[in-house]
């Protein structure tokens, strides 16, 4: 039996974590001030055209992904994104797949994601970050949606899975297959927000509740061609405390009007204080990215699952450390990453969020829009700290984590990886951990178990558990087959290697 052409393509996942393209780029200098403008929204070159359909393009990129084999790695095995996120379908696609004409999208109903923005204080009083996407659903049958969801099955089909898990896969495609909205206006009610989070303690996230803060907002920009909005909007104070003179980070529900979805809290954040970035997948919840099969069930048909018991680590940390903002960073496009959101929401402290936006959909953009993301987040915060939470199976992580410590100097307290392969025997592929070389070892530290966290005083500084054993050696740690750190010097031999050992591993396995 040959392998299916989905299986090609899902299995390459697990080596995101084997090979790290090089980041050249100069260091950046913080800002001295908080940002007011944002990084605009990218649109230029983004736009795809699909000539013959949808299912043929997803055949014809595992079929390029095998053409590379013999001259190098394709690019966007490294991003440390899970590829079966990839290349979703938008505009005249999805219309094309669906089979919907102009009057019928015309009579659907407007939705919006609305993410969970954050706040920053200048001169000019509070800026508001407003992002998200509209778009509208189309009534699509059952049977289309079973077919359009074994697309992205592996080794299985959704007639095979559980009822629930086939009607989570049948929610995530219809997710999937939308139209975006262009030129849209956008206009959002702010209120106070009584709660958010289940961070153990009432209300949640280490956030209060303003006195006031109600007000209209219309955002100044209609949506881009794929129906994203994102920019700060400068709000009144309209009784809510001023940054300069409160370190309470307030919470305000923010309703996007004409849609019954379209709602999510916000924070205020004053200048100063503690915030911690936080990766979600095989950190907070149970994903196993570098399983092919297994990370796609896990994120595209099964309940989301929490690692161990990382919310009560996170539940403790809301409830000790004084006004503690959480920030929830997913490289997850944005279309699908409503399970994500809910998933915080009723399991850890409330908080802001970002995601990928369609606008970073194609390969290039993907290898840097988790940098981008924590990029904008240090510049609009130049004064506060920052804890930075993720595991060592996202290569964009190992590289990106140590190089904002050396861009911002002084803004990273300290850096927590879960080590995957440690912990979990089916990640067998290596890390780099070069770029934290020139760090200070008392800033950052490799961990196994969430109680490996626990007791922690990271609010003065306290990065590393005496207890855990380290041994780094600031280079590719777990090479397979006997590889030392000297043959892991060639990038290209070590990623050639895993890539043949690992297809032909695959080959064998799908035939059998």
């Amino acid at each position: 039996m040959s392998p299916t052409f989905s299986a090609i393509l899902l299995a390459l996942i697990p080596l995101t974590s084997a090979y790290a393209i090089l980041d050249q780029r100069p260091a950046v200098a913080a800002p001295v001030n908080p940002l007011i403008t944002p990084s605009p929204t990218v649109e230029n070159g983004v736009t795809r055209t699909v000539k013959r359909g949808i299912i043929d393009d997803l055949k014809d990129n595992a079929n390029s992904i095998l053409s590379d084999l013999g001259s190098a790695i394709p690019s966007y095995v490294a991003s440390g994104v899970p590829n079966f996120f990839q290349d979703f379908p938008v505009g005249k696609d999805v219309r094309k797949e669906l089979g919907v004409t102009d009057e019928q999208v015309d009579a659907l109903p407007t939705s919006v994601l609305n993410i969970p923005g954050y706040g920053n204080w200048t001169d000019q009083g509070w800026n508001l970050r407003f992002h998200g996407n509209v778009y509208k659903q189309p009534q699509t049958s059952e049977e289309k949606l079973n077919d359009l969801a074994n697309i992205f099955l592996i080794d299985t089909s959704i007639e095979k899975l559980p009822p629930d898990q086939a009607a989570q896969a049948r929610n995530l495609t219809a997710s999937i297959f939308v139209l975006q909205q262009d030129d849209e206006r956008v206009v959002f009610d702010l209120k106070p927000a009584p709660t958010a989070g289940a961070s153990g303690e009432q209300g949640g996230g280490g956030a209060v509740t303003p006195k006031g803060g109600n007000q209209e907002i219309v955002f100044p920009i209609n949506t881009t061609t794929q129906g994203d909005f994102d920019g700060f909007v400068q709000i009144n104070d309209n009784g809510l405390a001023d940054g300069n003179i409160t370190n309470d980070i307030q919470r305000l529900n923010v309703y996007t009007r004409g849609s019954e979805i379209g709602n999510a809290t916000a924070y205020l954040v004053p200048p100063t204080g503690l915030t911690i970035i936080s990766d979600i997948d095989d950190i907070l919840r149970i994903t196993k990215i570098y399983q092919p099969k297994e990370g796609l069930l896990n994120s595209f048909a099964r309940p989301f699952v929490a690692w161990k018991n990382m919310p009560e680590i996170y539940a403790n940390w809301s409830r000790s450390i004084p006004d503690f903002h959480f920030h929830y960073l997913t490289t997850t496009p944005e279309q699908i990453t409503r399970n994500y959101m809910d998933f915080i929401y009723k399991t850890y402290p409330g908080g802001s969020f970002d995601t990928r936006p369609l606008n970073f959909s194609d390969v290039s953009a993907t290898l840097s829009i988790r940098k981008f993301l924590l990029t904008k987040v240090f510049e609009t915060y130049p004064k506060r700290k920052f804890v930075l939470m993720a595991d060592t199976s996202n290569s964009d992580v190992m590289k990106d984590y140590p190089q904002l410590a050396k861009d911002f100097p002084g803004q990273v307290a300290c850096i927590f990886l879960r080590n995957t392969s440690a912990t979990d025997e089916g990640d067998r592929f290596p890390y780099d951990t070069s770029g934290f070389k020139d760090l200070d070892r008392k800033s950052y530290m490799f961990f196994k178990v969430p109680d490996d966290l626990r007791n922690l005083d990271i609010q003065n500084g306290q990065c590393v558990n005496a207890s855990i054993t380290q041994n780094l050696t600031f280079s590719w740690q777990g090479l397979p087959f006997g590889l030392s750190k000297d043959s892991a010097a060639s990038r290209y031999t070590i990623a050639t290697t895993l890539m043949a050992i690992f297809v032909v591993g695959l080959t064998v396995t799908l035939i059998s």
